[in-house]
């Protein structure tokens, strides 16, 4: 299973790779998770971002769309479970782990040198929260 008991530790690499792409779309990316909960397509909504094109999920965004330096796939727990990234004995852990949706985004990042979930939370933005409530 990818998802260790210990949280992922980004070196600064890609820390600050991520967190330049993830500024950018942290908005979209909130909005697509919360449209994949509250249309009960998954409770546990996946973001795949890596520079080359992989088959988990479906695109969002590619590397080059609004600068980013990333692709980024939309996917979802099940689809980690199918494709047996997420043993089936391991889906407590993962939900577990899980970190709370409307303030963390579920990155799992493919790259030559790291391949594993990162949760990143959301910038806060009152005016943002207020959207998803009305």
């Amino acid at each position: 299973m990818l998802l260790d008991d210990e949280p992922a530790q980004l070196d600064g690499k890609y820390l600050g790779s991520i967190s330049s792409d993830f500024i950018l779309i942290a908005d979209l990316l909130k909005e697509a998770s919360y449209q994949m909960r509250v249309r009960h397509i998954s409770e546990h909504p996946v973001f795949v971002i890596c520079r080359t094109a992989q088959p988990i999920g479906s695109l969002l965004l590619a590397a080059g769309q609004r600068e980013l330096k990333w692709n980024y796939y939309v996917s979802m727990l099940d689809e980690f479970i199918q494709r047996d990234l997420v043993p089936v004995d391991g889906v407590d852990t993962f939900v577990e782990a899980y970190k709370d949706p409307e303030e963390y985004c579920c990155l799992f990042v493919v790259d030559k040198g790291f391949t594993n979930f990162v949760f990143i939370p959301y910038p806060e933005d009152d005016d943002q929260e207020e959207g998803f409530l009305n």
